[in-house]
């Protein structure tokens, strides 16, 4: 445990210290030097963002990007933004979060069973990071899931999410995924990997969204009992 715990830490500490994608490290100093003026007195994280939650986790939940002044904010994944309002007090109430609110990384806030990342490391302009950047994150996500020892189930928060863990999934175990048109992205939809992981598609859960009823919290919670109950969790 604790040698895995480490090999995490030290993938986390190489993702912070990443420079692979100079428009977004741009984007994302330029973000954390003019800053959001509800924010104007916070320091901004202004790095990649690293995953954080239970090594040991079964349920990853995996999103496409850190926000501007969210998670490149707070530097931690999901934290202090619309989206993180959203999705933690669900991860609360289905009994993955110890609190159901998250505003920084010294809030307290601790994961049981779950894991989160994204595709792309840092906050990208209008949450649209390029092919190119998407293909220069990837390794780190190989990297992660090959960390991920026990992992059972991955919530896939849009469709991007969704396509990429695919895509990473058949390319660390060596198995073809075509034809693509039999795994559809839909809320809810759920399938088998041939390693046997099992994956969930869900809306993500951005102000867009969940501002226009297209995600509802009953419908994000009733994927995280699932989550819970194909991992095996009690």
């Amino acid at each position: 445990m604790a040698g895995k715990a480490r090999s995490l830490a030290v993938l986390n500490r190489r993702i912070v210290e990443c420079d692979r994608c100079p428009r977004l490290r741009a984007h994302c100093a330029e973000m954390a030097r003019v800053r959001r003026r509800a924010y104007a007195d916070c320091e901004y994280w202004g790095k990649p963002v690293p995953s954080f939650g239970d090594e040991e986790a079964p349920v990853l939940v995996l999103g496409l990007a850190p926000g501007a002044h969210g998670s490149n904010r707070t530097g931690r994944m999901f934290t202090g933004d619309g989206s993180g309002g959203f999705l933690f007090p669900v991860l609360y109430e289905a009994g993955f979060a110890s609190q159901p609110n998250a505003v920084s990384r010294e809030d307290g806030m601790e994961l049981h069973g779950l894991w989160i990342s994204a595709v792309v490391r840092c906050a990208p302009p209008a949450n649209k990071p390029t092919p190119e950047e998407l293909r220069n994150c990837a390794p780190w996500l190989d990297e992660e899931l090959h960390l991920l020892k026990n992992l059972r189930v991955a919530v896939c928060l849009g469709r991007i999410a969704f396509d990429r863990f695919l895509m990473h999934a058949a390319a660390a175990g060596k198995f073809d995924l075509r034809p693509r048109a039999q795994f559809a992205f839909a809320h809810g939809a759920e399938y088998t990997l041939p390693n046997g992981l099992i994956v969930i598609a869900s809306y993500h859960p951005s102000l867009q969204n969940t501002n226009t009823g297209k995600l509802t919290r009953p419908m994000f919670l009733d994927v995280f009992k699932r989550a819970r109950t194909l991992a095996n969790l009690r």
